[in-house]
Parts: structure tokens; sequence; C-alpha cells
């Protein structure tokens, strides 16, 4: 099995997988984000061998005031979920975000709230239906140590 590897991508290299991962069975089929192209937005992807099997956007997006950085846009391909690439992913973005802001937060989908609490998030307030989705979910915060 091919080796993996955490890569900077460009906004377009996630939309495949935005796609077939996160609008799969909703009404959407947008795969951009209002800040994909925004100074300091990076998007990381897990690459095995050519394919990129996993992918993440990094946003400067402050919340409530403090400086922080929104995860966007995290995905796994469906035949390679289970195995550890969304936590590679998910820390490889973290440290990077350490570097900029005290703090990672993300809307994320009730389906993976025990993935993030896993991984040192906590939920923050109530949980909403997303209009672009119609799916529930939750604002998820994360602090980041030194």
């Amino acid at each position: 099995m091919a080796e993996l590897e955490v890569v900077e991508l460009r906004a377009a290299e996630t939309y495949p997988l935005r796609f077939a991962v996160l609008r799969a069975g909703t009404p959407s089929d947008v795969v951009t984000f209002d800040g994909d192209e925004g100074d300091g937005t990076v998007h990381l992807g897990v690459r095995r061998g050519d394919e990129i099997v996993a992918v993440s956007t990094w946003i400067p997006n402050p919340r409530d005031g403090e400086p922080a950085v929104q995860l966007r846009g995290m995905a796994t391909a469906q035949d390679h979920q289970g195995q550890g690439l969304g936590t590679l992913l998910l820390e490889a973005g973290c440290e990077r975000a350490r570097a900029i802001a005290p703090l990672v937060w993300a809307r994320a989908r009730d389906t993976a709230l025990d993935f993030y609490l896993r991984h040192g998030f906590s939920v923050d307030g109530p949980g909403f239906v997303d209009a672009t989705t119609a799916l529930p979910h939750h604002i998820i915060v994360r602090r980041l140590g030194s």
C-alpha cells in the first residue's frame, strides 16, 4: 500500500471529494466556500500514491471576536474512512493553525460530532439545521495549546 503524505492543495483540488462526500444525499451540489481563495487560507489533503483521499480547508475567521481558524470541508473518501486519515489531516491542520490563532472552530455535522469530541473539540451552543445541506449541525471549538 502506498505511503500517506499530508500535502497542500489548491482549492479546486478539494472539490471532487467535497462533492462526493459532503454533498451526497443533500439538496446542494455547491463545493466552493467563501474564503477558499482568501489570504491565509490553506487547503490540506492526504495523498496516497497519486490519489487525494482526504481533504480539509483552514480559513482564518474570527469566532466571537477572537482570532481563530475555521475548519471547513473535512472529507475522507468513502473507501478510506476509518483508517485514521481524518485524524492525520485534523492534527496537521491544527498544528498549522496554532501558528496564527489560539482557536479552531467548525460547523460540524452531528454525524461527525463523536470524531471531533475525541480530538479535543467541544460543542459550543445549540444545534441547528444547515441551510446548504439540510442536515443537523453544531458549532464545535478546540483551544490550541502553545
